[in-house]
């Protein structure tokens, strides 16, 4: 069943520019939150901080107890998110670890079935898998102490331990740590709405900067402030929580299939986002020539900081595009239904450097995500076909066929088509077969 509310960000944007001395303080603040969260990465971000970062309220307690916030004079709305903040980034990297451990671990033909299924357990369960790490005794509750002792009864249990640190030293990448302040994160006590702007708090006892924003619309969450000194501008990023729509009109089964130059082609040959490959090639180029530029001269070279804000923008320019066209998307085609290809992990590429970092640059993932989120919106089912050699396939009898200049030839019953749209009926095909990834 559909979710009642799905949740999306939406974002304001300042109608000037801000004063300097206004953008200053409000860079205090960033730099400040960059402080705090580098501190909170080198203090919890190892394995010696396992023990703590979970829930997380002992870090904070003990970074209250050690005086930083008053060292910095950061007001408490900004210090404590930013710790949370640090702690979020430091699980989602733990969790990337295990991720990785574990699918090596199902790949590994020299380790018996028990001995995986026992390092399982260790990496499913926090307070084993920390004890391991730092070569403490595992101590559990009772009933999961029971069970951890029937598996490593199976093993031998040093030996597994062993395998498992040397695992995590080779794929955690080390302690995080940032050189932007690029913004902060504020909750509803930091700032308030009011004559067409907001006002945010800064480090200044009763002083907060006014920002007269592009709307007028008001929330009451937490907010993400990010800056942009170099043109005194200001983005604000606000999660809402949205009521799915319902169309009564919306009752179509559509089929799509995505491409690196035009962005979705459905069964029926319909394009949307035909500028996406132009937009993407020029990006390519650019971050090219950049590259090249710093790679010849770093010592000519400031930073990373302008290159940064740049490629962001043009990155912002091409996810607007993107959601423009999914929108026309949704209102043109009417779906109630939309089946979309499988995509493989990205694979390792060829010899043409050029064609290389271009496929590396598609927004494949940014469009699936954008899709899926703006389907929820709307009430539409998404479904997920299985895609082995789906676009060798030929949509009219199944034969298989070449792909050539863009378009498709079957050498079974010599059928010519646009190689997206056989591709895209191939994939409505095997959704109403029922041949779909499960969820």
């Amino acid at each position: 069943m559909q979710p009642d509310t799905v949740c999306k960000t939406v974002r304001q944007y300042s109608r000037e520019a801000l004063a300097p001395e206004d953008m200053e303080m409000l860079r205090e603040v960033a730099e400040d939150c960059r402080h705090v969260k580098n501190y909170v990465y080198g203090r919890y971000g190892g394995r010696g901080g396992l023990s703590k970062i979970y829930p997380g309220y002992t870090v904070q307690n003990e970074m209250t107890k050690g005086g930083l916030r008053a060292e910095l004079g950061l007001p408490s709305v900004y210090f404590y998110l930013a710790i949370f903040s640090a702690l979020g980034d430091i699980k989602a990297q733990w969790t990337r670890t295990k991720t990785k451990v574990q699918k090596l671990l199902g790949q590994n033909g020299n380790l018996t079935e028990e001995e995986k299924h026992y390092l399982r357990f260790l990496l499913k369960v926090p307070n084993a898998f920390e004890a391991v790490l730092n070569g403490r005794e595992i101590q559990l509750p009772r009933e999961m102490q029971k069970r951890h002792d029937m598996l490593a009864a199976q093993v031998d249990p040093q030996k597994m331990h062993r395998y498992l640190c040397r695992q995590v030293r080779k794929y955690h990448v080390g302690r995080l740590h940032t050189e932007a302040a690029e913004g902060f994160s504020a909750t509803e006590r930091a700032y308030r709405y009011g004559d067409h702007g907001i006002y945010i708090s800064t480090k200044q006892n009763r002083k907060r900067v006014f920002i007269p924003l592009t709307d007028n619309n008001r929330y009451e969450s937490q907010i993400y402030v990010r800056l942009s000194p170099e043109d005194g501008k200001v983005e604000i990023s606000v999660p809402v929580q949205v009521s799915v729509r319902s169309h009564g009109d919306y009752a179509n089964e559509v089929a799509l299939a995505m491409g690196i130059f035009t962005m979705l082609t459905t069964d029926q040959g319909h394009r949307y986002g035909e500028g996406l490959g132009e937009m993407q090639t020029e990006y390519a180029q650019w971050v090219r020539e950049r590259t090249a530029s710093y790679n010849r001269s770093r010592t000519a070279n400031p930073g990373r900081k302008k290159y940064n804000e740049q490629k962001r923008r043009r990155q912002e320019r091409i996810h607007g595009y993107i959601n423009q066209e999914l929108n026309r998307f949704l209102r043109t085609e009417k779906p109630g239904r939309v089946y979309l290809v499988k995509l493989p992990p990205p694979q390792a590429g060829g010899t043409n450097r050029k064609i290389n970092q271009g496929v590396a640059l598609w927004q494949r993932g940014y469009i699936r995500s954008r899709l899926a989120l703006k389907c929820r919106e709307q009430g539409v089912e998404l479904v997920d076909v299985l895609g082995k050699d789906i676009s060798r396939e030929c949509s009219v009898c199944g034969g298989t066929g070449e792909k050539k200049d863009g378009m498709f030839v079957c050498a079974s019953c010599g059928q010519t088509m646009d190689e997206k749209t056989n591709t895209a009926r191939n994939v409505l095909k095997r959704g109403r077969e029922g041949k779909t990834v499960n969820r």
